[in-house]
């Protein structure tokens, strides 16, 4: 039986060569980057292809060889790629859910505490050499989250572990999803302009899709409080970015914190560097030593379940 998987990008993924892709099959090919051109003379014969956020779209994909009937998209999101020209060529889709949930979770919180001691600006302060925090009492604000309202946009596996440790911290807890629930154990669920009107910070967990595409613009915006938060760890194109670099230059919102934008790595120009009420990272809620090992287990789970005629995490 034909056992042979391809790895096409895995430096997105093994930029510190520390994972083992080995484990997929007996037998396996490892690529850092590909082209489209070398990709598709690398899975030639290949039974199974392992992407990671790269666009595989419907020109791509009919270039495929018939040997190929399975792509697995190393990571939650499948936006990257074209699920109805996978399903034309007879090629199922399957994604990693639920690997980086309590790293991405955590990130949304080490995003909200940062912005509530004020963190960036206590450690530039120190950078530039002002120790007036120290010598004159504290100079810069410094608030409590408990009591703060917490707006979670998609209720799924990493909206619901922001959730549980937000209400650890004694927040309260508004939720906005597509299919609306009960209330219950102390989260209210709600519309999207109710949330944006009275959370104190909004994270976003929903997938980008063309519903949810530039979901955060300047009319969502408007709708937010001065003295909000909105927090990214889903998918950059989320919020219109143009939007949001204006809303926070003028402080119509108080701060960002954005773990994905819209281009990734944004351009040398882009003033999300540089504003003072952004924090911004290098898209590492999933890159994390432990995450992207739990990461390639499930892919090996993916690949060993479809070899045994039991596919597992289909998306297409």
């Amino acid at each position: 039986m034909n056992e042979r998987v391809v790895v096409v990008n895995a430096g997105k993924m093994n930029y510190d060569h520390l994972l083992d892709f080995s484990v997929l099959s007996n037998d396996v090919q490892v690529y850092d980057d590909s082209t489209h051109a070398e990709l598709i003379e690398r899975i030639q014969g290949a039974r199974v292809v392992v992407t990671k956020e790269l666009p595989v779209g419907a020109e791509l994909l009919s270039q495929f060889p018939e040997s190929v009937e399975l792509i697995i998209e190393a990571g939650t999101g499948y936006n990257n790629i074209d699920l109805d020209a996978a399903r034309a060529k007879g090629i199922t889709v399957c994604n990693i859910p639920a690997y980086s949930t309590e790293r991405v979770a955590h990130t949304v919180i080490m995003m909200i505490l940062n912005f509530a001691s004020t963190m960036k600006q206590q450690i530039g302060m120190l950078a530039k050499g002002d120790r007036s925090n120290f010598t004159k009492y504290l100079q810069v604000s410094h608030t409590e989250v408990n009591g703060k309202t917490l707006g979670v946009v998609g209720a799924g596996h990493i909206g619901m572990e922001v959730i549980k440790v937000a209400k650890a911290l004694g927040m309260n807890i508004l939720v906005h999803t597509r299919t609306p629930k009960a209330d219950v154990d102390g989260i209210r669920y709600v519309s999207l302009d109710e949330l944006l009107e009275h959370s104190d910070y909004i994270t976003l967990h929903c997938p980008l899709n063309e519903q949810t595409k530039h979901m955060i613009n300047k009319d969502t915006i408007a709708k937010m409080k001065s003295s909000a938060i909105i927090i990214n760890t889903g998918r950059g194109a989320l919020i219109n970015e143009a939007d949001l670099c204006e809303a926070l230059a003028a402080k119509r919102i108080a701060g960002a914190g954005l773990d994905v934008q819209e281009v990734e790595p944004p351009a040398e120009d882009s003033p999300l560097y540089t504003l003072d009420n952004v924090i911004i990272t290098p898209h590492m809620g999933w890159k994390g030593l432990e995450t992207r090992q739990r990461l390639v287990g499930i892919i090996r789970d993916n690949v060993q379940a479809f070899f045994k005629g039991e596919p597992i995490n289909v998306v297409s």
